[in-house]
């Protein structure tokens, strides 16, 4: 897949005014080096997730302006996706979610306990499923 030329520029135009390389960049924002080089060559698609939010921190622009938006055009979700979130670890969100919980006190805990139990609904209990045309043994 293949980088938009336009976001090639922006990312180029971001390094040249604040006078980093790509491998800085790279470096600075925790990417695989040559990965700002490779979007710049128009090759391989932009980060998603946290890379992409510490790409644009380090170029110091939105992502949306990395992703060619218009101002107040919705990022697109899969964007901002971590790919590990597919392995089973937490998504970014679920992340800022428990870093803010885990600041909170004993009391305050419950409550948010309470009422996300509440918003979310009833817990689904499986039921045991149940061997059919057998009989149950007695001992």
């Amino acid at each position: 897949m293949e980088t938009d030329p336009e976001i090639a520029a922006r990312i180029e135009g971001r390094l040249e005014r604040l006078g980093l390389t790509g491998p800085e960049a790279d470096r600075s924002a925790g990417l695989p080096t040559g990965t700002c080089d490779a979007l710049m060559r128009g090759e391989g698609g932009l980060p998603r997730g946290t890379a992409l939010r510490r790409l644009a921190a380090v170029l110091d622009v939105e992502e949306g302006f990395l992703l060619g938006l218009e101002p107040g055009d919705l990022i697109p979700p899969e964007m901002l996706e971590d790919p590990q979130g597919e392995l089973g670890l937490l998504a970014p969100d679920e992340e800022a979610l428990l870093r803010h919980y885990r600041r909170l006190d004993v009391p305050t805990r419950a409550a948010v306990v309470h009422l996300v139990s509440r918003a979310a609904g009833p817990e689904v209990v499986e039921e045991p499923v149940r061997q059919v045309g057998r009989k149950p043994r007695r001992g």
